[in-house]
């Protein structure tokens, strides 16, 4: 049906002229609100995944019980949430480091990604994203290239994990606003290709790829054969369509390589509130669609 948006409950995603669109939202944007009140509000705009954040369900992942995963799990998946995977894995955690000189520091943050993963598949989710900047950059004595090197030290390990669970990483690129490793999707597609595995993929983010200087529909179809996820946002740190970015040449790149990954709503600047967040996000991503429909 063209230029019209159907709820396809049996997918649980927007298709939009035979395409199919699947949207979700970070769950820190609901910040201290109860779950059963963010999964009501995230279906009530449109989006049909969660996007977890492990520092907002309450201890380290290798200390969370499996009853506790399980009543997580059995929460979302009762509201009618998906439960698209984890991201900022390493966000208010500390000892872990992904870039570090030290060997055994490395080898822990191995180890604990590895908990990770099992937490990602324990709740639902088959996708983990790598960015963390706090826990990846890199001294000033040294090299970007050295660097790469201990990040892949730290990788290869996980490899296994993320294969035996069936759960994708995800190596998010961030501009220099957030640190000093891994600045462009080029420099993490060089880790990506060294791994040379299936499970280790790019993910791109809006805000962070508007500090590399190419257009942003450029940069999606140009690494169209690593992406695995997409995170919809602003450079001002608001949701997609709240600041100066046009989400319709996004949309039509995304579209363009046949993505079928999930859009997820990631902000940062928390201050328009919740609601409107969650709702101007949506809408805003709906139109952009509906205007991308009317020039095809």
């Amino acid at each position: 049906i063209d230029g019209t948006l159907v709820y396809c409950a049996t997918r649980r995603s927007l298709a939009i002229s035979g395409d199919a669109m699947r949207f979700a939202i970070c769950n820190e944007t609901f910040q201290d609100w109860p779950w059963d009140r963010a999964l009501e509000l995230t279906l009530e705009c449109g989006y049909t995944g969660w996007e977890i954040a492990p520092f907002t369900i309450g201890g380290r992942a290798d200390q969370l019980p499996a009853s506790r995963r399980q009543q997580l799990a059995q929460q979302i998946s009762r509201a009618g949430v998906e439960v698209v995977g984890l991201h900022w894995l390493l966000a208010k955690t500390e000892g872990f480091h992904l870039t570090t000189a030290d060997k055994s520091i490395r080898q822990r943050t191995a180890t604990y990604l590895g908990h990770l993963t099992e937490l990602c598949r324990d709740l639902g989710g088959s996708i983990m994203v790598l960015g963390s900047p706090q826990q990846r950059n890199f001294p000033a004595d040294m090299t970007h290239e050295t660097a790469a090197e201990n990040a892949i030290s730290v990788l290869e390990q996980l490899v296994p994990t993320l294969e035996a669970q069936r759960v994708t990483l995800a190596i998010e690129p961030l501009g220099p606003g957030e640190g000093n490793f891994l600045n462009h999707a080029a420099d993490a597609v060089a880790i990506i290709e060294r791994l040379n595995s299936p499970w280790v993929r790019l993910h791109l983010d809006v805000k962070a790829m508007s500090t590399e200087g190419q257009p942003i529909d450029k940069l999606i179809v140009d690494n169209a054969r690593h992406l695995a996820h997409f995170h919809a946002n602003d450079p001002n740190r608001q949701g997609p369509g709240m600041g100066d970015v046009d989400f319709v040449p996004i949309f039509a790149a995304l579209r363009s390589i046949g993505y079928e990954g999930w859009v997820s709503v990631e902000v940062f600047d928390y201050s328009p509130g919740i609601e409107r967040l969650a709702r101007e996000s949506m809408q805003n991503m709906r139109t952009a669609l509906r205007k991308l429909d009317q020039h095809v």
